[in-house]
């Protein structure tokens, strides 16, 4: 199984938004979000948050994903 580092922290600065605000703008929980953004390689993710931060982000999941590790 890979891991994936999801570019939450990337594309929230390009937009000028902090990670609370992305939690507020996506509906993804704060310490969700937060782990996902500092993590360097996850094993398992949420489908749903990835559709909201794609959504929110207006990218598709496969921008917002990096492979690290496979």
């Amino acid at each position: 199984m890979g891991l994936v580092r999801l570019k939450i922290r990337e594309l929230a600065e390009r937009r000028g938004w902090t990670i609370k605000e992305v939690a507020d703008r996506s509906g993804v929980n704060y310490s969700t979000l937060k782990t996902y953004a500092r993590s360097s390689g996850i094993a398992m993710i949420d489908a749903t948050a990835l559709i909201k931060l794609a959504r929110v982000f207006e990218v598709a999941i496969e921008e917002l994903i990096e492979v690290v590790e496979e």
